[in-house]
């Protein structure tokens, strides 16, 4: 229902109104084709290269040596790339930016059906009691949203989107990534998104980390975080493992358990120091971010988008890698079957071109060269942190109403919306005094929604979820004696 996906707390203003501008800079066509498709590659290299060593490096670093780029039989769809190509397809046929928040769950329904985990497995599941867009990221509501790294992993693709444009590659990437996430991990889509959207006009790592440390919440963990990897690696030039260890140390939260293997500040961590680490070669930063480890194909894919984005597609066709030009889809349901990289990465030269328009910047014809004319922006952080406690006692307030009015119907999936949601704010007992049979109807509704009590006991971070649990046990939801797989 629409109202559930119009959360009026803590958002940001999506429309792509007028931003300050710093100055205007002239960026030649073939200019940025070469970086987007660079940048397009760069991420699937770093996050198909990468897999091999998922979640394989946890207590210990990796071992990787004399690491080459390849992709031998092309590329084909995983969750790193292929939520972003989803939405791309669409705002391209609808010729609009910002799909909606009914616009992005009828997606899902439709096409995001398969291979999905964590934070978007569980957002999913919100989608089918009617819960929309930014309710399946809110930190209440989805116990992974406050640490996973959708935030980060779904972001870059907008990131090269916006040339020059951090603010509104940033609005971009947060109106998609916060499908699964918000709080910190919203402030990584801020950092990657303005740190690729910088990497089309400067070289410098340090510039382009600096411009991502702009588009933080000051009182961001992340500013923590990034000054330590910097420091570190000040300390210990030459020896990665060090700063790998006093990373592992410091910021590791439950001994390596999926909080840590999947959480934003060991990853963020990651794809910084394989930045600083990886010196500008592409090789080598891929290479270091595989073996800090953790959920590593994704830090290597944001880290190859950033340096693909910065050196172009024509240099990395150039160093003899052996690329099959090929994007095989095997994951999203009515979606292209015929893809290639090139068709993936013209996509977004198509939209950068509707972003430069549409922020004032123009296409002109100059000795018979075509050239864009961006305005350029300043990174900026375009949505702060928020205290969950105030936005507990706003949704509290802001909820209950149609809560109350979900209870009644006839409905089991407004009812099931109406039980959880409840159980969530701890409006339970409030709501089970004023409508005891209806909540008891409404319980047993959601009792009933096996997917959703599924990854609420079953499918969800250890100890993020334990209150949660405690809430929806305490209500009167059992936990379902087995475990099931919910995805192909």
């Amino acid at each position: 229902m629409k109202k559930y996906g119009l959360l009026l707390l803590a958002t940001v203003c999506l429309s792509l109104s007028s931003i300050a501008q710093n100055n205007t800079i002239e960026m030649p066509a073939e200019d940025l084709r070469d970086k987007i498709r660079g940048g397009l590659l760069g991420q699937i290299l770093g996050n198909l290269n990468g897999i091999p060593h998922e979640m394989d490096y946890i207590h210990e670093p990796g071992a990787v040596e004399g690491y080459i780029p390849e992709l031998l039989e092309g590329a084909r769809t995983d969750d790193d790339t292929d939520f972003e190509w989803v939405y791309i397809v669409e705002m391209q046929a609808r010729n609009k930016l910002f799909l909606s928040s009914k616009e992005i769950a009828e997606l899902w329904r439709e096409r995001i059906n398969r291979r999905i985990w964590c934070s978007n497995q569980y957002a999913r599941q919100l989608m089918d009691i009617g819960l929309e867009p930014p309710l399946t990221g809110n930190v209440l509501l989805n116990p992974w949203a406050e640490f996973n790294i959708s935030g980060q992993f779904l972001c870059e693709t907008f990131g090269l989107l916006g040339p020059a444009m951090p603010q509104t590659a940033s609005k971009l990437g947060l109106n998609y990534t916060r499908v699964a996430i918000d709080g910190e991990p919203a402030q990584t889509t801020q950092l990657f998104t303005t740190m690729i959207a910088t990497a089309f006009v400067e070289d410098d790592l340090n510039v382009i980390i600096d411009a991502g440390l702009a588009a933080i919440d000051p009182k961001s963990e992340l500013v923590s975080i990034i000054q330590d990897i910097r420091d570190w690696h000040t300390a210990y030039p030459d020896d990665w493992k060090k700063s790998r260890l006093m990373l592992k140390e410091k910021y590791s939260q439950v001994d390596g358990a999926m909080r840590d293997r999947n959480g934003y500040e060991l990853n963020t961590a990651s794809t910084i120091a394989a930045l600083l680490y990886g010196d500008g070669d592409f090789a080598l930063t891929l290479q270091t971010a595989f073996n800090f480890g953790w959920d590593c194909d994704n830090t290597a894919a944001t880290a190859g988008t950033i340096i693909g984005a910065s050196k172009g597609y024509r240099w990395m066709m150039s160093q003899g890698w052996q690329i099959v030009d090929r994007y095989k889809n095997t994951t999203r349901q009515n979606m292209p079957e015929d893809e290639t990289i090139t068709s993936f990465a013209d996509r977004l030269i198509d939209l950068a071109e509707k972003v430069i328009l549409e922020q004032g910047g123009e296409r002109i014809t100059k000795g018979g060269q075509t050239i864009y004319r961006i305005q350029r922006e300043a990174p900026q952080n375009v949505a702060p942190l928020f205290e969950n406690q105030n936005l507990l006692g706003q949704m509290k307030v802001q909820y209950r109403p149609y809560i109350l009015a979900d209870i009644g119907k006839e409905d089991p999936k407004a009812q099931a919306r109406a039980a959880y949601m409840a159980i969530c704010l701890g409006l339970d007992k409030d709501v089970a005094k004023n409508s005891p049979k209806d909540w008891e109807r409404a319980l047993a509704s959601l009792q009933n929604t096996e997917q959703i009590v599924q990854v609420l006991f079953h499918h969800s971070p250890v100890p993020a979820a334990k209150p949660l649990q405690e809430k929806a046990l305490a209500a009167g939801i059992k936990k379902p004696g087995e475990m099931k797989h919910l995805w192909e």
